[in-house]
């Protein structure tokens, strides 16, 4: 297994390759129908996060086994005002203290994913490492939908703990728990 990591200029580059990915890695979750989950959906919010107008350090990192693409995790540190927040109900705290971002306090990971053929052998986490390895935030966050049980009990193993719940803005999007790690890993 290899990593080759990848700026937003560059993910532009690979975008077949993140979509076969994605294809390889969610065929559930297409084969479901949910508009959400379609390959056409998620290569759209692909290119809103590697857009070239946005402000953000986009990283890419892509798993190779063989020499073949079997994975990829991809994320950015929040920048002040961060979207991402935005519709966020904790669990506990203050909202305003917790959602203040300065660019540097909050890494967001938006994706992790293993090709079905590739799965049950730890590449999750190795991704997972691999793109929180050496980060200079304070702390990371990413998205997990209540009822994927398989990923949320990896996260929690992982040292993620739960601080509440959002629906992000994209259209159809489900419900998610918002989770939290704090850095370095």
């Amino acid at each position: 297994m290899t990593f080759e990591h990848f700026t937003a200029a560059q993910a532009r580059d690979l975008r077949r390759t993140v979509e076969d990915i994605y294809r390889r890695s969610y065929t559930d979750a297409i084969a479901s129908g949910d508009p959400f989950d379609s390959p056409a959906e998620f290569m759209r919010r692909f290119d809103a996060y590697t857009d070239p107008a946005r402000d953000r350090t986009f990283e890419l990192v892509v798993a190779y086994v063989d020499g073949v693409p079997a994975g990829q995790s991809w994320g950015w540190p929040l920048p002040p005002g961060a979207a991402w927040w935005n519709g966020l109900r904790l669990d506990d705290g203050d909202h305003e203290e917790f959602t203040a971002e300065t660019g540097d306090r909050t890494f967001a990971l938006s994706e992790i994913m293993v090709c079905a053929e590739h799965t049950g052998r730890g590449l999750a986490r190795a991704l997972h490492d691999e793109l929180l390895r050496g980060r200079s935030e304070q702390r990371a966050t990413l998205l997990v939908e209540p009822d994927n049980e398989r990923a949320y009990a990896r996260y929690r193993k992982w040292g993620w703990y739960r601080v509440g719940w959002l629906r992000p803005s994209w259209e159809d999007a489900p419900r998610f728990d918002v989770l939290m790690h704090d850095l370095p890993l």
